[in-house]
């Protein structure tokens, strides 16, 4: 199963998964968002991308890396174990200055199906919320 694949499993529902990350204690922390196929933009290899400003989310990838992301369709499902890279304002990478993470935000809210009427306006919000990119790296892909 390729990561095209597992995302496919959410087109649906606008790339609606499970991401789950590590807190410091090690238990689990989930949340649902949308998520979506890309080429990463410094390598071009395929990445899941998500945009979020959640700060537990953040927290817990920030210090620890690792995540899985859940696809479902009815009883079929596909998770996507790696290690997320975060690109922000919070999160500086030499690779991505501030109109390249712009248009990354735009390039991972497409992917995940979104569509949007007025590109000025979620550039705005976007730039009050201070969210970071998040570029999943897979490592594993399985399902049932």
């Amino acid at each position: 199963m390729t990561l095209e694949d597992a995302a496919s499993l959410a087109s649906h529902e606008r790339g609606l998964v499970v991401i789950s990350t590590l807190r410091p204690n090690g238990t689990i922390q989930s949340a649902l968002v949308n998520a979506g196929v890309l080429a990463h933009p410094a390598t071009g290899e395929t990445v899941l991308g998500l945009v979020t400003a959640g700060p537990v989310k953040l927290g817990n990838l920030r210090a620890r890396p690792q995540v899985t992301a859940t696809f479902r369709n009815g009883w079929q499902w596909a998770a996507v174990e790696g290690h997320a890279e975060l690109a922000g304002p919070d999160d500086p990478q030499p690779w991505l200055d501030a109109e390249g993470l712009r248009l990354l935000r735009r390039v991972i809210f497409t992917a995940a199906g979104g569509e949007h009427d007025d590109w000025n306006e979620y550039d705005r919000v976007m730039d009050e919320e201070r969210p970071a990119a998040v570029l999943i790296r897979p490592d594993r892909i399985y399902s049932n």
